[in-house]
């Protein structure tokens, strides 16, 4: 188990499920009404403590947030990327039946909204409410273009496992704690998680660096592999990890729009997301447009993604279908809204909480 100092009132779980052992956190009263936290990429259920105890001390909740599989203290099992992010969205379907959980709150951030849709797509009627911390598209991580998320190239070129930078991967892989490079864990986090200047404090920040290196990095897991393309930039979707279950290939969740019941949903994000976004400094359509990577075949073939649209444009079809949802965008905020404006994010949570 990972030695990590946590926040008083928040307890470390490992639960047996049918799939796998997963490990992650807990706080609140047994008694509360459950809340389920999912994490991101890069991450685990560390960076929600905080978060865990104002939901749980001013609400009354009983708040888990569990480590996905390859992540935190949660057991390592291969990802099969061809299944979208189903891997992940079964598990966390396992995690709850082992809870007993009837019904819950649930909240997704970045990778972790993909999952929460997933799972909100396939058991609607366990999901009391559903929030969206800065979700990734319905429609992948690059390689498509408008608000129907069309593929630029057939085989999704320009994502998956291939599109990771070689040097923070291999600084993942050897537990770099350094801030000596801008590709170091930490940098990436003050400069990409966060809106620079914003900083957490030294103690929360040694414990959200550990939180990235508890990522098993691998082919099988993060980032997976990679085919080679002879479509710009020359890299298309893997089979197996992470990265490629976001490949617009094997990742569609627009049946979303149609599910039934459906829970109402909350969906922020910061202004200043350099993750999320359709000016996103991880996809190539917008590196590609400036001049970061050379080739670039044009706006018309391969644009930056939409991506901010693609999410709008599901939920508006989610409440011509008799859904409703809440777009929230919050200023001066980057991709970690829980954490840059925490008191914000909490007080609009238990809100949205308690009204359902």
């Amino acid at each position: 188990m990972s030695q990590v100092n946590f926040l008083p009132g928040i307890t470390r779980r490992t639960v047996v499920t049918g799939r796998l052992e997963m490990a992650g956190l807990e706080a609140g009263p047994t008694s509360g009404v459950p809340v389920i936290l999912v994490h991101g990429n890069i991450s685990s259920s560390w960076f929600f403590q905080e978060l865990m105890l104002k939901l749980a001390d001013e609400g009354g909740f009983h708040v888990y947030a569990p480590d996905m599989r390859g992540y935190g203290d949660t057991q390592t099992l291969p990802v099969d990327a061809t299944r979208g992010v189903r891997d992940f969205a079964d598990d966390l379907a396992s995690f709850v039946q082992a809870l007993d959980l009837a019904s819950f709150h649930l909240l997704g951030w970045s990778l972790g909204g993909n999952i929460a849709l997933q799972y909100a797509s396939e058991y609607p009627e366990t999901v009391r409410s559903l929030a969206l911390q800065a979700p990734g598209s319905p429609y992948g991580f690059g390689g498509t273009k408008g608000a129907e998320g069309a593929l630029c190239y057939p085989d999704g070129a320009g994502c998956g496992g291939g599109g990771v930078n070689p040097d923070f991967r291999q600084r993942i892989k050897d537990g770099d704690r350094s801030a000596d490079s801008p590709n170091s864990p930490r940098n990436v986090m003050n400069t990409f998680y966060f809106k620079p200047p914003f900083k957490v404090s030294p103690e929360m920040e040694e414990v959200y660096v550990s939180a990235m290196l508890s990522t098993k990095e691998g082919d099988q897991n993060w980032p997976g592999d990679m085919t080679p393309s002879a479509n710009w930039p020359n890299v298309a979707p893997g089979t197996t990890g992470v990265n490629n279950t976001l490949a617009p290939t094997y990742l569609n969740q627009s049946a979303f729009a149609a599910i039934n019941p459906k829970p109402d949903v909350l969906w922020y994000r910061g202004d200043s997301d350099q993750i999320v976004s359709d000016t996103s400094f991880f996809d190539f359509g917008f590196l590609g447009q400036i001049g970061a990577v050379p080739g670039w075949p044009g706006a018309e073939v391969f644009p930056p993604q939409p991506m901010i649209a693609q999410i709008r444009g599901l939920l508006a079809k989610y409440q011509a279908n008799g859904g409703k949802y809440q777009e929230v965008v919050l200023s001066e905020c980057g991709h970690a809204p829980h954490l840059e404006k925490a008191e914000d994010v909490a007080k609009m949570l238990l809100a949205f909480f308690r009204a359902h």
